[in-house]
């Protein structure tokens, strides 16, 4: 029986893997980014500016998944076109795309700006790790705008099904980030020590870099001229925004409702101390990269689920999306398993203060539990948004986080006094909620499809 099913769903693992691989590289990009400042922080300017690295990553983390998420709503829309050989339309979309992702760049850079940096001082933090925080937070805010544009032309090129291009950028913008975060802290080659302020820079100069060569590639490149045809800079169109809008919002939402409860919980952390709040930078750190590797699985699916949607072949659309389930269960099983069995080694990477290693060895084990439901969730809401359902998730998304995650994870952790742990119990049951709700709804609405 297992030969036969594996045999039915045994085309579509290769077809999705060899999409969603470049894309999860891709995607783990944003994370590593953070991860990398983090590491460099963590052994070259020690704890309190690790605590600032969390604080500040806690914060911009959900500036950052509200922009991704609203760029996100051009992939399925390109994927769609694509599959009707619509080819004139990807390039408006594309144009419209571009101005509205601008145009969120420079509002979350000034929200940031005059918004989340006026009142970081009252959110009962350590003043400490506040002074590192601001200019970090600073330079993060500016670099959304670069971000935003290098999205807009990745999700173009992802929704045609081309993924590497964008995987080549990210592996080398990371690199540059890495060479000069580390010149930077450090103060090498007569330059003075910038601290953690030096991680923020490099981000920066790396961001802007790597939206300059996704402009450059997608523009010049061979693969995209019959659908650039009607693509110029200064067009933007109302009925297309409203289509990008009507589904990126919603995503920006459903990754804003998960993302806060994390950098809620970084709050919740700091309120107990410094050295949890560290801890806990390392493990949602850890989290983090496998979460951005569940998301561009779910990238992978929400592309192949436009396409099949697109070409109305419905009962390819529902096993290509229960094959990207499979597959994602098989990955994430595999980062529990790191996460439980290395818990009191992962945490070296960043520091060697003993007292947070201890908290953070205890985080990982929880971590490692929630894997298969993180893994599960983002999934869902990938296959979701392929087929336009993203309304009745982005509900079930802020149920989960907001009315169940965070609270629980607040009586958890203060009123039966288990501190940063139980903070993570109740992020985990959210975790739970959302990847059971999201998994009932993809079952109804893809089973309906096939009814039609």
């Amino acid at each position: 029986m297992l030969t036969t099913f594996f045999a039915k769903y045994k085309p579509y693992y290769a077809d999705n893997l060899k999409l969603a691989i470049p894309i999860v590289v891709s995607q783990l990009g944003h994370t590593l980014v953070h991860m990398a400042d983090s590491v460099i922080v963590g052994h070259f300017a020690g704890t309190v500016q690790l605590a600032a690295v969390s604080l500040v990553n806690s914060l911009f983390m959900l500036v950052l998944v509200i922009g991704l998420g609203i760029s996100y709503g051009l992939t399925p829309l390109i994927a769609q076109q694509n599959g009707s050989k619509n080819y004139d339309e990807c390039g408006k979309l594309l144009s419209t795309s571009l101005i509205i992702n601008i145009l969120t760049g420079v509002f979350l850079y000034l929200f940031v700006h005059f918004g989340t940096l006026s009142i970081i001082d009252h959110i009962g933090q350590s003043p400490d790790v506040v002074f590192y925080a601001k200019p970090y937070l600073n330079l993060l805010s500016l670099s959304i705008i670069p971000v935003m544009i290098f999205q807009t032309f990745k999700q173009f090129s992802e929704g045609l099904g081309f993924t590497k291009q964008a995987m080549y950028v990210s592996i080398w913008g990371n690199v540059i980030n890495i060479v000069l975060g580390i010149i930077f802290v450090k103060g090498m080659f007569g330059l003075s020590p910038m601290g953690v302020k030096g991680v923020g820079l490099s981000t920066l100069i790396d961001r802007v870099v790597m939206a300059l060569a996704m402009f450059v590639y997608v523009l010049r490149s061979k693969h995209f001229k019959v659908y650039l045809q009607n693509f110029k800079i200064t067009f933007i169109d109302k009925v297309r925004s409203i289509q990008i809008v009507k589904i990126g919002a919603p995503v920006a939402l459903q990754y804003a409702f998960e993302i806060s409860a994390f950098s809620g919980a970084a709050v919740l952390a700091g309120t107990i101390g410094t050295a949890q709040q560290a801890a806990h930078q390392i493990a949602i750190n850890l989290a983090s990269t496998t979460y951005m590797l569940g998301s561009g699985i779910a990238s992978a699916a929400t592309i192949k689920t436009g396409n099949n949607l697109g070409k109305s072949n419905f009962t390819d659309l529902r096993r290509s999306a229960i094959a990207s389930y499979h597959v994602i269960l098989a990955f994430m099983s595999i980062t529990a398993l790191i996460f439980i069995l290395l818990n009191s080694i992962l945490p070296f990477i960043y520091t060697e203060d003993q007292v947070v290693i201890q908290i953070a060895t205890q985080l990982l084990i929880i971590a490692g539990f929630f894997q298969l439901f993180d893994g599960t969730q983002v999934v869902g809401l990938g296959v979701l948004r392929g087929i336009g359902d993203v309304n009745v998730p982005t509900l079930i998304t802020f149920l989960s986080y907001w009315i169940i995650g965070i609270p629980l994870g607040y009586l958890f952790g203060f009123y039966f006094n288990l501190g940063v742990n139980g903070i993570w119990y109740g992020l985990t049951i959210g975790l739970l909620s959302a990847s059971i709700l999201l998994f009932f709804r993809f079952q109804s609405r893809t089973k309906a499809l096939i009814r039609i």
